[in-house]
């Protein structure tokens, strides 16, 4: 009896003492931990380079003409005189539908014409001995409508003969035939051409119908032609800007265009156009803009996607600091520069803000050490006297200049705001 009871306390110490473990565990963990986090500062020295301000937006090449061609008049098609990847000029002969029907209407309203202008030319030579000479006037009248009714006849069969060919409404590259040779056609809604160009609409030659139409960011045809041309020698990229920065983009400024194909190979550009008047998609207002390639390379397409970058403001040679030194209070701009071993506020004026730099126009001086502020890493300790820490975000340096951070902190150039 001795021995069972001591064995039960024996047994009953081991399980208090691993509770009593297992709890002091979850106190570590879950207890509230210290956290201290100190300032930490360093200079740099303020210095001329060159700041520019940018505008990002996504982007799309396109065309600044596509036409698509369609006939007019019904018929069975007899032939397809192009094929895809032919660069055609305006006019150009694309297709035809039999023209059998047509002919031989024109060939009647055209015998019709001669008959009615016979009937005409008799009664003004002979006229009948027993008319009046209002009566003569009255029927040369007569014979003469029947005449100008006979001519419109002509006209209008003319026109449907020549609606069996179909022609290019503008120069460019056929890009898409969607149609075959001996299959039924019906009539279209003719031509039509979307380009940079102003709204207008316009009859062509050969029974089609051309239609100029312009959108910020349209950049192809409403409908599909039976026979697609697309002018791949001009192509632009359209792009669309933040109702928050369009004030600051201007027609002539410079900007750069990384195709998402090829982001290595960026391509120069200069914004061509903005639109007056927003889009609003999902209660994001934003305006449309359109971009003029300096020197586009050989293979690009319409519908590719780019990044564009546009330069709203530069500054060349001057006095700049990195951006994270400027504290801005409505129109007021401090930074804290070093005087005597001491941190001392100045008021400054700024110029260009760019992504990472700011140009200093008056209040410091090239060579002036600025003050630049970050928090250390944070050390936090539990009960248990372990140190958990983390880093903070480093301090930004001037592009091709510094690295700045402390505890876990990035390299910061100029990247789109300063050229060091």
């Amino acid at each position: 009896m001795t021995r069972l009871r001591t064995r039960t306390w024996v047994v009953n110490g081991v399980l208090v003492v691993l509770l009593g473990g297992a709890a002091f565990g979850i106190y570590q963990a879950f207890s509230p931990a210290s956290s201290t986090a100190s300032a930490q500062t360093r200079t740099t020295p303020v210095r001329r380079a060159n700041v520019s301000q940018t505008v990002s937006a996504a982007g799309t090449i396109a065309s600044t003409y596509t036409g698509v061609a369609n006939f007019t008049t019904s018929g069975k098609v007899t032939s397809i005189d192009v094929k895809v990847g032919d660069v055609v000029s305006a006019g150009r002969k694309l297709a035809t539908i039999d023209s059998s029907q047509a002919s031989k209407q024109l060939q009647v309203a055209k015998d019709n014409l001669a008959v009615a202008e016979d009937n005409l030319t008799n009664a003004e030579d002979n006229p009948p001995a027993n008319q009046t000479a209002a009566q003569a006037q009255s029927s040369t009248a007569s014979l003469q409508a029947k005449v100008d009714q006979a001519q419109l006849d002509v006209d209008n069969a003319e026109s449907a003969l020549a609606a069996t060919t179909l022609t290019a409404p503008g120069a460019g590259t056929v890009t898409a035939i969607n149609g075959t040779v001996g299959q039924q056609t019906g009539s279209g809604s003719g031509s039509s051409n979307s380009s940079a160009g102003a709204s207008s609409s316009n009859s062509g030659s050969g029974g089609q119908s051309g239609q100029q139409s312009s959108s910020g960011n349209s950049t192809t045809s409403s409908s599909t032609g039976f026979i697609d041309i697309t002018d791949m020698g001009n192509l632009v990229v359209n792009t669309s800007v933040a109702e928050i920065d369009v004030s600051k983009v201007k027609t002539g400024q410079k900007a750069t265009v990384a195709l998402n194909a090829t982001p290595d190979q960026p391509l120069q550009a200069t914004v061509s156009s903005i639109d007056l008047t927003p889009t609003t998609s999902s209660n994001v207002v934003s305006y449309g803009a359109k971009l003029a390639l300096s020197n586009p390379p050989s293979g690009l397409r319409p519908g590719q996607s780019a990044s564009v970058v546009i330069t709203v403001a530069e500054a060349d040679n001057v006095l700049s600091v990195p951006a994270a030194a400027v504290r801005t209070s409505g129109t007021t701009n401090v930074v804290t520069v070093e005087q005597n071993g001491q941190p001392v506020s100045r008021q400054v004026e700024v110029g260009v803000r760019g992504e990472s730099t700011v140009e200093i126009k008056s209040g410091l001086q090239e060579g002036d050490s600025v003050v630049l502020t970050a928090a250390s890493p944070t050390t936090s300790s539990g009960s248990n006297g372990q140190q958990r820490t983390g880093g903070t975000g480093g301090l930004g340096g001037f592009g091709g200049g510094q690295q700045g951070g402390f505890g876990g902190g990035r390299q910061s150039g100029v990247g789109g705001g300063g050229r060091g």
